[in-house]
């Protein structure tokens, strides 16, 4: 009880990670993190874009309660006055501190990343984020250029650093600062990569040649995929690199050889982010607070890197909704820690590969949702209560339960429903995740990827079970936020067993009884 948090969150990361068994990418401090922590292989996001996802998991609430499907609005003024996970622990003593990108910036959390309702203090972005989409990489011309493949060196980069390093910088600060206060804290700290552009230091291309870079293993569109559920990628399509590849809209594909270099720059940005989680774990061990601090390791989503022929987020499938999601719970997690002792020694990603196992793995599927739920009960907080069926009202509830009950239990104890559970939420038998996608229209458009909500025309309702993923497509009014089921536009059925890809829709070979 009374342990500080330290909730880490990474933007458009897909679980490549040696802890979640892929052999390629080297991520020796995350698995670190993983081999002394619970890590959820069936974690989802409820959407597959930066601000919708955010604010579904920092309030406890679906994208339909939060009504936000784009960037465009604030939750407290067009749907109800929601508290969020750090207003709820700033509120029980807490001191509340956002470094980098937790919240999406702008409209979505105000201008103020919610400052003052979740934060102590202002929250602290890196002063270089303004680069970001600039021209900083240099082309084989030497002429300078906004590509979307953006190895740099970062000496030649303004003021010498890149935002993330920044936020490693900062968070670090308010570590020391924290300690020295003797001060009980909830600190959020969002990286900004393997995000788009993939801008990163380039010795870490060395980690990744060429030769060992493979396309997707399903890098075409799907024969039986409805248009409706395709996302035609087109912030990559305004990158100069891939401008300059004239590629067909919307279904392209891009050459072989761009999507291995694709592919490429995204592991390598997960080394250069493994560094900064290293190094900012291993502060924590400086601190001394390796033992009092529970540590959260997550996404906001996935990102599709060529399967089925499609790139970044926008969609309902696996790549897209699925993220790493790993707790490290001190005395829960692992045997006690004793003060002084070190759990998180930094580890070199150029000469560590990484080899640790998770300390303990569950299969369950769960959702991002949880979060708040999840963080209150390991932290000793009161539980907030679930949502009632309409919760517009109701300022502090959550739609998404603990998932606390899956630590430490062998997953059949759980299977028996030893839960118990009421006729209302019989979940605990079979944990279902759920997701959704808007569209603007039955085939691929422009606005495809992130319609504004008054262009919502569609939204796919997915469901993910451990044996499947459902999917609907059905007639959407963005004036009243209703979705109507009965105005099926298209459907989508994948068995996990036999296509673990998503590849064969067998939607049409089934009968649909509601």
């Amino acid at each position: 009880d009374g342990m500080n948090v330290l909730f880490i969150v990474v933007d458009d990361l897909r679980p490549v990670l040696g802890c979640y068994g892929d052999k390629l990418v080297k991520s020796p401090n995350i698995d670190q993190l993983a081999s002394q922590s619970i890590v959820f292989s069936n974690a989802y996001a409820q959407q597959a874009v930066c601000a919708p996802s955010r604010v579904s998991f920092l309030t406890g609430r679906r994208p339909d309660t939060t009504r936000l499907y784009d960037f465009y609005s604030y939750w407290r003024v067009h749907a109800g006055n929601y508290s969020t996970m750090p207003q709820y622990f700033k509120e029980n003593g807490y001191v509340t501190l956002s470094v980098g990108k937790v919240f999406h910036p702008g409209v979505s959390s105000n201008y103020s990343d919610d400052y003052p309702y979740s934060w102590s203090l202002p929250p602290f972005h890196p002063s270089t984020e303004k680069y970001e989409n600039d021209k900083t990489c240099r082309g084989k011309d030497g002429k300078l250029y906004a590509n979307l493949v953006c190895p740099v060196d970062v000496t030649e980069m303004p003021s010498g650093t890149l935002p993330d390093i920044q936020s490693t910088e900062e968070a670090i600060r308010l570590l020391n600062v924290v300690k020295t206060n003797k001060q009980k804290f909830f600190l959020a700290v969002g990286y900004h990569k393997p995000h788009i552009p993939l801008r990163y230091p380039q010795e870490f291309l060395k980690l990744y040649p060429l030769e060992n870079i493979t396309l997707a293993p399903d890098p075409w569109v799907p024969q039986k995929l409805p248009a409706v559920a395709y996302n035609p990628w087109m912030d990559i399509r305004q990158r100069d690199d891939v401008k300059a590849l004239n590629v067909s809209f919307p279904y392209g594909p891009l050459p072989d050889d761009f999507q291995l270099q694709i592919r490429q720059s995204y592991y390598a940005a997960v080394s250069y982010l493994d560094m900064q989680v290293g190094l900012l774990l291993n502060a924590l061990d400086d601190v001394g607070l390796s033992n009092s601090t529970i540590v959260v390791f997550t996404a906001d989503h996935g990102w599709s890197l060529g399967e089925h022929g499609e790139w970044a987020k926008y969609s309902n499938f696996d790549v897209a909704t699925r993220v790493p999601l790993m707790f490290y719970v001190p005395g829960l997690t692992t045997s006690s820690v004793s003060e002084g002792e070190r759990v998180f020694p930094y580890l070199d990603p150029f000469s560590h590969s990484s080899g640790l196992v998770p300390q303990e793995q569950s299969k369950k599927v769960v959702e991002l949702l949880s979060l708040f739920s999840t963080l209150a009960e390991l932290a000793g907080l009161q539980v907030p209560p679930v949502c009632p069926e309409t919760s517009f009202h109701v300022a502090l509830c959550t739609e998404g339960t603990s998932i606390v009950r899956y630590f430490n239990a062998s997953e059949e104890k759980v299977e028996e429903g030893e839960d118990g559970c009421d006729d209302s939420n019989c979940f605990d038998e079979e944990p279902v995740a759920f997701s959704q996608y808007p569209r603007p229209a039955d085939t691929p458009q422009w606005n495809s990827d992130k319609p504004k909500l008054k262009d919502i025309r569609i939204m796919g309702y997915s469901m993910r079970t451990v044996d499947y993923r459902y999917t609907v497509w059905v007639g959407f009014n963005p004036n009243n936020f209703s979705a109507d089921f009965e105005d099926i536009h298209a459907g989508e059925l994948y068995m996990v067993e036999t296509d673990p890809n998503q590849d064969d829709n067998i939607y049409s070979n089934t009968s649909h009884g509601w």
